[in-house]
């Protein structure tokens, strides 16, 4: 088995099924499975896991006391603009870019620093990273920790049934799943502490850095507005949280082929470019799947990319040393032969769909 095959934590109804093909359980599977992995009684290597959730759990009321005792058009709209843009774009340049793929380099541990807490924390760079790593080996396939063809629940439910490291890896596996976290500025566990954990990440470490993150936006949203404003923009917080666990689901196709030509040139994966999370977030997915280390991914005239826009701003000012930028090559490979093709079309020249072509 290769190291991705290994390195995430199996579900008990397995990745694929006798004959190879995804296994798909029923609904009843999926919260049986995810209610076992929250258990941190009865297993103190769930505990990373429960955090993730235990932090958005926490915040519920706070969501319900925007609702019914601080809502007013001004407050909605702060919390429309921080769930969606602002935590939108930070996931996208922080987890997603950076994180994972290494899409741009910081001149300093500061700037990282700052980089990483431009927003509340809500979401453990391990369960995060790791994981998507896998995604991108095995996209749509059998292995995929949020393969949308699993249905709606698959995916919501990925963080905690199929994403978390595996709690039996051996001593050289660990230290590869480490070495996908150095960047992070994640200070890792120790082997013997990760048996005890299993986790790269240390419980204690992780609701220190929470505490500290969560205290110090409070205060500053607390002198900007009061607790109005402060549980406003910690409800949104919440709110992105869980909205965020449907974006692989809708982000390939709910399962199906949705992809679009002239729009979604990556053939080897089911997902597909769209205009809410490009706009909000960066998000274009099909492209983010051509070019994976890009760090930009709106590549076409309309693809507003406010991720990119926070990385390039970052070069220029000095804090970002370096960045890579694909949309060069994707207008040389793909943007400019579909024009051409387009015109061969118009004049009567048989051409091949680009969906049926092949891809980077």
């Amino acid at each position: 088995m290769a190291y991705l095959d290994r390195v995430l934590d199996p579900p008990v109804y397995g990745w694929a099924d006798d004959e190879g093909t995804l296994s798909k359980p029923t609904a009843k599977q999926l919260f049986k499975e995810f209610f076992k992995r929250l258990n941190v009684i009865k297993c103190r290597k769930n505990w990373l896991p429960f955090f993730s959730w235990f932090r958005v759990l926490i915040l519920v009321p706070l969501v319900f006391l925007f609702i019914f005792k601080f809502f007013s058009i001004p407050l909605l709209i702060v919390f429309f603009v921080y769930s969606m843009i602002a935590m939108g774009t930070h996931g996208t340049i922080w987890h997603h870019r950076y994180c994972t793929h290494q899409a741009y380099t910081f001149k300093n541990k500061f700037w990282r620093f700052i980089t990483q807490n431009l927003t509340i924390s809500m979401i453990p760079e391990e369960i995060y990273v790791v994981s998507h790593h896998v995604h991108h080996a095995k996209s749509d396939q059998p292995g995929d920790p949020y393969n949308a063809s699993g249905g709606f629940l698959y995916c919501f439910l990925a963080d905690v049934n199929h994403q978390p490291i595996s709690k039996t890896l051996s001593e050289k596996d660990y230290s590869r799943t480490v070495k996908l976290m150095q960047h992070t500025g994640v200070s890792p566990n120790t082997y013997s502490q990760y048996q005890r954990w299993g986790s790269v990440t240390h419980p204690g470490t992780a609701i220190l850095f929470c505490l500290l993150n969560w205290s110090f936006w409070y205060a500053v949203f607390f002198l900007i507005g009061g607790h109005p404003m402060a549980c406003t923009v910690f409800a949104a917080a919440a709110f992105w949280a869980v909205g965020v666990r449907t974006f692989n689901y809708e982000g390939h196709g709910k399962g199906e082929d949705k992809r679009r030509e002239g729009t979604d040139f990556n053939t080897n994966d089911m997902s597909i470019n769209q205009m809410w999370p490009g706009i909000v977030a960066g998000e274009w997915h099909n492209n983010h799947h051509l070019y994976p280390k890009s760090a930009r991914t709106g590549f076409l005239t309309h693809q507003v990319d406010l991720a990119w826009y926070y990385i390039w701003s970052g070069r220029k000012m000095g804090i970002i040393t370096s960045y890579h930028d694909s949309k060069r090559d994707f207008k040389l490979r793909f943007a400019q032969p579909y024009q051409e093709e387009k015109l061969k079309e118009k004049a009567g020249i048989p051409v091949q769909s680009p969906l049926s072509s092949s891809s980077n």
